[in-house]
């Protein structure tokens, strides 16, 4: 029986716990993630006026019809940053550090709104060594004032109290979790050797992920229960994790059981983890770790919704699975594939969206095809 029923008319608040909870609904909520910069440039080329639509699609779109989602502005990140500047130029590329302290060769031309077309040469990371790391921790305090809105219990607390959309702890994929971290301050190399030669180092690292997330979170929890938080964790590539699940196990699994029970104790719904790729082989640790979801279910990564609803049942909700190269196809092509997806989004526990940011090779006439389509797949329409 389909989830999708002749309810009453919910807000976005209602209609989101019901699909996540497998009630009947007015229609499954209907988010995305966002678009390239280059994309959005293609489409002022095919005619949208930069006014026609909010670019911060997490808040809500009455032009594309999508649900509202409210984030709260606490700051995850390390305060201070390391100063950005670019180190050297050369041609076409610059080699710069970013914020994050990590030095980066760039290829300067395609890049449009800070977006670039291609991915940067990771050089250097600020992670080497223990004590490096212990350093670096310094730029981690919890209690920095600078992580939350000035006064944000006189100006915030009471709308996020009574909100009628989803309220998500941290702006847009900021709650970075355990392997993101570790890939950040090491680099994929680094940290896929320190597994094994600097146990000590991966420990404490996690430890202090857990511990330092829980800590900069429960000013915010000790005040108001978000509906869910988004925890980034890229951890795989096309073909499978990029860490083992014994290794997950032993370094990761016990301080990630320990931040969603803080985080569910202290009233938070549903936790859901972003990675890329195909997880398949980590997602019965997720499950075991108490996350609810995932997302964006990467097609090009054989990640299949339909597949892994039959293998992990209705514990794990199921978010994106739209594959983004389908939408650059044509209306025949997005319309086979999204018919795919009904089951799924009559069974309930699954919010389709293109399984990551809208790329330029999707025109806006297509895209336009795609969410017409879709927002018939969601109230159970047929096309």
């Amino acid at each position: 029986m389909s989830i999708v029923a002749q309810a009453p008319v919910m807000n976005a608040l209602e209609r989101f716990h019901a699909c996540m909870r497998y009630d009947a609904v007015d229609r499954v909520p209907n988010h995305e993630v966002g678009v390239w910069a280059q994309t959005r440039e293609r489409w002022r080329s095919e005619g949208m006026a930069v006014d026609d639509m909010h670019w911060d699609w997490f808040v809500g779109d009455p032009y594309w019809d999508m649900d509202p989602r409210e984030y709260i502005p606490v700051r995850f990140d390390m305060i201070p940053a390391f100063e950005e500047k670019v180190v050297e130029r050369d041609g076409d590329t610059e080699i710069i550090q970013d914020a994050a302290g990590r030095l980066r060769r760039a290829l300067v031309s395609g890049a449009q709104d800070g977006m670039r077309a291609s991915m940067d040469e990771y050089m250097r990371f600020p992670v080497q060594t223990l004590q490096d790391f212990r350093e670096l921790k310094q730029r981690f305090r919890p209690s920095s004032s600078s992580r939350f809105p000035p006064y944000w219990r006189e100006t915030h607390l009471e709308g996020w109290r009574r909100r009628r959309h989803p309220l998500v702890l941290g702006p847009n994929c900021s709650t970075l979790g355990f392997y993101w971290r570790a890939r950040e301050w090491m680099g994929t190399e680094g940290v896929s050797y320190a597994w094994y030669d600097e146990p000590e180092l991966m420990h404490e690292m996690m430890e202090f992920v857990a511990d330092f997330t829980v800590e900069t979170a429960r000013p915010i929890l000790d005040e108001v229960a978000p509906d869910y938080v988004f925890i980034n964790e890229d951890l795989s590539m096309k073909t499978g994790p990029l860490l083992s699940p014994d290794m997950y196990r032993t370094f990761i699994l016990p301080h990630m059981k320990r931040l969603v029970r803080f985080l569910k104790e202290r009233g938070v719904s549903w936790v859901v983890v972003d990675t890329d790729g195909n997880c398949e082989l980590v997602l019965p640790l997720f499950l075991e770790a108490g996350v609810d979801a995932v997302w964006p279910i990467e097609r090009a990564a054989e990640m299949d919704p339909l597949a892994l609803r039959r293998k992990f049942g209705r514990d794990l909700r199921l978010w994106g699975g739209v594959d983004k190269r389908e939408l650059a196809r044509g209306p025949s092509a997005i319309d086979a594939h999204l018919r795919t997806l009904r089951p799924l989004v009559e069974e309930g526990g699954f919010i389709p969206t293109v399984d990551h940011l809208v790329p330029p090779d999707v025109s806006l006439a297509d895209f336009r095809h795609y969410m017409d389509r879709k927002r018939r797949l969601l109230r159970g329409e047929p096309f």
